[in-house]
């Protein structure tokens, strides 16, 4: 028989799960956004937490708990009473996570080798400069060795269990997670300059209001919430009957919002103050995290230390989300095949180390590989976020909605506390989710194909 286990508090489901929430897409991938749209979409994005994501969200997490399993086993138990079986669903997510582990985890590993060289390194302007970093990742042996030990990290955590484990990792993490967040952020709004910066990125302009922005809030909504990818379903198994998970949810969407809104604290008033306000440095993807900010932390005083806080604090952010990514493939793998979770974790992660080399080498000696115009791990970033996670999250809803009944999830809910927020979710989980998320389908897709600019 596979091994489960359970959350010993409310505190350390809601710690953990929003650590999975709390990633690399909070801290440079939103800034982004934020840059690109100003103070509307700070707005715009608030707005569709406490809405749509709210209910996405609170779906998975009562769908794990009703059922007690993994997203395969639970979609297949919500199946017993319809005319189909629906477990395909549970599939498409298990399919993501499974390709976003290895990708995630070279990411982590550059993350970690930053660290070390702002700890250890001796010449700041040569390694805050594009030159180190492209020649960092087209080496063919350093970065999966970097690789090879974030994958290592997160296994050791996976595989101590849900309470001894990913619990104790997020009790530890997420709080200094926080602090550190917090310390960075305050240091660069005290920055000479920063001020225009805060201003642009807290203020509202209208002018900026646009379906392209709608979009790029909704979609960074998704990706930074763990959506639509089997985690909060497997996290929401491991919760009590007694626990409240309305109040959960919420917990979860304020800590995961407010390190995003600290990130873009971090961030843009540190580039406003280093570049006088161009906006052209805040590129998305890799040139920000890993060029960018460093010439902007090699430009400060004490540069080196506020560059090692901020780098061990992405390596804290990227681990709490590579440990949910991964206990929903170990709990699936011990669901599935009653496995125990050691064996899991083993294959798991040496299946992810595997498959990690294809897009560390796609900087390098396989840079010439490209399907759809996309290196090895834009690609796979593309088929997961844009494509598998927008089907898997419509799919839930109408499975929901139509099939099995929304009474599912609102029963599950008040199980614990009366559903506050119960006319709002109905709305919104049967009629305005499933037009959205085929929005954001369609528009990604147009995009990678070049048909639209998003």
């Amino acid at each position: 028989m596979g091994e489960r286990g359970n959350f010993s508090s409310k505190l350390g489901f809601v710690l953990a799960a929003a650590g999975s929430a709390v990633g690399l897409g909070n801290i440079w991938r939103f800034p982004y956004l934020a840059a690109n749209y100003g103070g509307m979409f700070l707005v715009t994005y608030l707005i569709l937490v406490v809405t749509f994501g709210f209910t996405v969200m609170m779906t998975e997490i009562a769908v794990g708990r009703k059922t007690g399993s993994s997203p395969i086993g639970a979609f297949a138990q919500l199946s017993k009473n319809t005319k189909g079986n629906f477990s395909f669903i549970g599939w498409i997510s298990v399919i993501v996570v499974f390709i976003i582990f290895p990708y995630y985890s070279v990411i982590g590993g550059w993350v970690s080798k930053y660290l070390s060289v702002f700890i250890m390194g001796t010449n700041p302007t040569v390694e805050a400069s594009a030159d180190f970093f492209n020649g960092y990742v087209s080496q063919p042996l350093e970065p999966v060795l970097w690789l090879v030990g974030f994958i290592l990290v997160t296994s050791f955590v996976v595989a101590r269990g849900v309470k001894k484990g990913i619990e104790a990792a997020s009790k530890i993490l997420m709080p200094v997670l926080v602090v550190l967040t917090i310390a960075v952020a305050i240091y660069s709004m005290c920055l000479p300059g920063a001020f225009k910066g805060i201003k642009y990125y807290l203020i509202p302009d209208f002018g900026k209001m646009s379906v392209n922005m709608v979009l790029a809030a909704m979609g960074q909504m998704f990706y930074s919430m763990s959506l639509a990818m089997g985690i909060m379903i497997t996290y929401g198994s491991y919760l009590r009957k007694e626990d409240d998970l309305e109040k959960s949810v919420s917990q979860i969407e304020l800590f995961d919002t407010g390190i995003a809104v600290m990130a873009g604290f971090m961030v843009i008033p540190a580039v406003f103050a280093f570049s006088n306000g161009n906006l052209s440095l805040l590129n998305q993807g890799p040139g920000l995290m890993f060029v960018t900010l460093p010439q902007v932390f090699a430009s400060m005083p004490f540069g080196r230390v506020i560059g090692a806080l901020f780098f061990l604090l992405v390596l804290f952010a990227a681990l709490t989300s590579s440990i949910s990514i991964m206990e929903a493939l170990v709990a699936t793998v011990c669901d599935q095949f009653k496995l125990k979770r050691l064996t899991a974790c083993f294959v798991i992660g040496g299946l992810a180390i595997l498959i990690g080399v294809a897009p560390s080498l796609g900087f390098g000696i396989w840079s010439d590989i490209t399907i759809l115009n996309m290196d090895i791990l834009s690609f796979m970033d593309f088929i997961t976020n844009s494509v598998l996670m927008p089907i898997g999250a419509l799919l839930t809803c109408l499975f929901i909605s139509y099939v099995v009944g929304i009474h599912i999830v609102e029963d599950e809910i008040e199980l614990s506390s009366r559903f506050k927020r119960k006319k709002m979710y109905r709305v919104i989980v049967k009629y305005i989710a499933p037009i959205f998320i085929l929005a954001i389908l369609i528009s990604s897709v147009l995009s990678a194909f070049g048909i639209i600019t998003l």
